[in-house]
C-alpha cells in the first residue's frame, strides 16, 4: 500500500467497533470484543501507524445472590494496541535507487566486456605478443600469482617472447606453468631468462580459434542480456512498491536497452577485430 503525506499532514480514522454481551443461559461471555480502529499520523517522511486491533478482554465477576445462585455482577475490560512506525520513501531516495540500479548494471556490463577482452588476448594468433601470457598464473610461495606480476615479458621479434623474472629462483616454476598450460609453447630456460618461440598457425587451427572466439563473444552477450534482465526486475520491484509508475518503468527499461545495445556492439567489434587478426596469414 502506498501512503503519501505532506510534512504537516495528519490523518485519523476510526473504523467499526463491535460490542458483546453476557450469555445468561450458558454463564459465559460471548467471545472477546474486538474493535478495528486505526490512526495515522505523519511528520516529514515518517509515518506512525496505530493498528486497529483494540482487544476487549471481557471478564465476568460472579457473586452469590440471595437464592444461592450465581449471577453476573460486573465486567472489566482491558485494551491492547499495536503501534508501528514506517518510513515513506522521499523523491530523493527513489531517484537514488533508480540511479544505483542503472550504475550497477553499467559497471557489471563493463566488467563483462573486460573479461571478453582478456579472453581474446589469451588466444594465439601466430604473432608473438605479451598479452598471450596475461592469464597465465604461477604458483609463487604457495599462492597463485599472474606471471606478469613477477616477471618482465618482452617481444624481441614477431615470433618470440622473452621472460625475465625479477627473482631468478622462479625460473623453474615459470617453466613448469608454461608447459602445463594450453598455450602449446615450448619454453627454453638458460638459467637467466626463458625464451618462447611462437610457431605459425595452420589454416585449420586459425579457423578453430576463430570459432572459439565467436563462442566467447556469444557468452559475453548472454551475460550482458542477463544483467539487463536483473536491472529490469529491480525497476519492477520499485513499481510493485508503488515508488515508480508503469510509464516510468517503461522509460527506464528503454534507456537500459540502449545501454545494452551499446555493449553488445562493443563485444561484436572486439570479436571482429580478433577474428580478422586470427585469420590473417
Amino acid at each position: 500500500m502506498a501512503i503519501s503525506f505532506s510534512s504537516a499532514t495528519s490523518i485519523r480514522s476510526l473504523l467499526s467497533v463491535r460490542d458483546s454481551s453476557y450469555n445468561r443461559a450458558t454463564g459465559k461471555c460471548i467471545p472477546p470484543l474486538t474493535a478495528k480502529a486505526s490512526s495515522l499520523g505523519a511528520s516529514s517522511n515518517y509515518v506512525k501507524f496505530q493498528d486497529g486491533s483494540i482487544k476487549f478482554c471481557c471478564k465476568a465477576a460472579l457473586v452469590a445472590g440471595e437464592s444461592g445462585k450465581k449471577r453476573m455482577h460486573s465486567t472489566s475490560r482491558c485494551f491492547m494496541f499495536r503501534t508501528g512506525v514506517w518510513k515513506c520513501a522521499t523523491i530523493e531516495e527513489i531517484e537514488a535507487e533508480k540511479s544505483a540500479i542503472k550504475s550497477d548494471a553499467k559497471n557489471r556490463m563493463e566488467k563483462t566486456l573486460e573479461t571478453v577482452r582478456e579472453n581474446f588476448n589469451g588466444f594465439r594468433t601466430g604473432r608473438a605478443s605479451p598479452t598471450m601470457l596475461d592469464r597465465l598464473e604461477v604458483e609463487y610461495y604457495g599462492s597463485p600469482v599472474s606471471l606478469k606480476s613477477i616477471a618482465q615479458i618482452t617481444t624481441p621479434d614477431g615470433s618470440s617472447l622473452l621472460i625475465q623474472p625479477y627473482d631468478k629462483s622462479c625460473l623453474k616454476i615459470i617453466e613448469k606453468a608454461i608447459v602445463n598450460s594450453n598455450l602449446d609453447l615450448n619454453p627454453s630456460n638458460d638459467g637467466e631468462v626463458i625464451r618462447l618461440t611462437v610457431p605459425q598457425l595452420t589454416s585449420e587451427r586459425r579457423k578453430e580459434l576463430a570459432k572459439l572466439a565467436a563462442k566467447q563473444a556469444e557468452e559475453g552477450k548472454v551475460a550482458i542480456r542477463n544483467i539487463r534482465r536483473d536491472a529490469i526486475k529491480s525497476y519492477e520491484k520499485l513499481e510493485k512498491e508503488k515508488k515508480l509508475s508503469e510509464d516510468i518503468v517503461k522509460d527506464l527499461s528503454g534507456d537500459l536497452q540502449k545501454v545494452t545495445d551499446d555493449y553488445m556492439k562493443k563485444i561484436e567489434a572486439l570479436f571482429k577485430l580478433k577474428e580478422k587478426e586470427m585469420l590473417k596469414v
